[in-house]
């Protein structure tokens, strides 16, 4: 059995702190200011959160570390990343593939991908061949265009652990 899950997620840049890293996919890459956010802020790994758990059917990211509790203030996603995947395991499943694309005006991504894919597949104890990790802008249009944040879609296919 294969189980399909979505997710998005979007933060905004803070305009008002100076250059900063920002943390995508559990590396920190150099950024003209710093994203707003409850935990570390890393837009790509609660992307990939809510696909995992809308794969499964168990909610979203927000459902499971609510950006109400100071639990979570500046938690490390990877982390969070962990716990959902040991959702997935416990409830039978594995990690087929991951697509995620972040969409981002800024910083420029190309060199941080093949970093980005070996931390998520480190994170999550799969194959590299199992994450693909793409970027995009959007031409300038929107809020991403106007450089106000970055957003990311993320798709996973889960199959049924095979002692399942």
């Amino acid at each position: 059995m294969i189980r399909i899950g979505h997710g998005y997620d979007v933060h905004r840049f803070d305009e008002q702190s100076p250059p900063s890293d920002i943390r995508l996919g559990g590396v920190d890459i150099p950024a003209p200011h710093a994203l707003l956010a409850h935990s570390d802020g890393d837009v790509l790994l609660h992307a990939l959160s809510d696909a995992l758990l809308g794969a499964i059917g168990a909610g979203d990211i927000g459902e499971h570390f609510p950006d109400t509790s100071d639990e979570y203030r500046g938690a490390d996603s990877r982390e969070l990343l962990r716990q959902v995947y040991r959702q997935v395991t416990d409830a039978g499943y594995s990690l087929g593939n991951a697509d995620i694309t972040v969409i981002a005006q800024t910083p420029r991504l190309n060199t941080h991908k093949p970093t980005m894919k070996s931390s998520i597949a480190a994170v999550l104890e799969v194959n590299a061949d199992a994450i693909n990790v793409k970027a995009t802008t959007t031409e300038k249009l929107g809020f991403v265009g106007r450089k106000e944040g970055i957003a990311v879609h993320a798709v996973c296919l889960l199959m049924r652990s095979p002692a399942q």
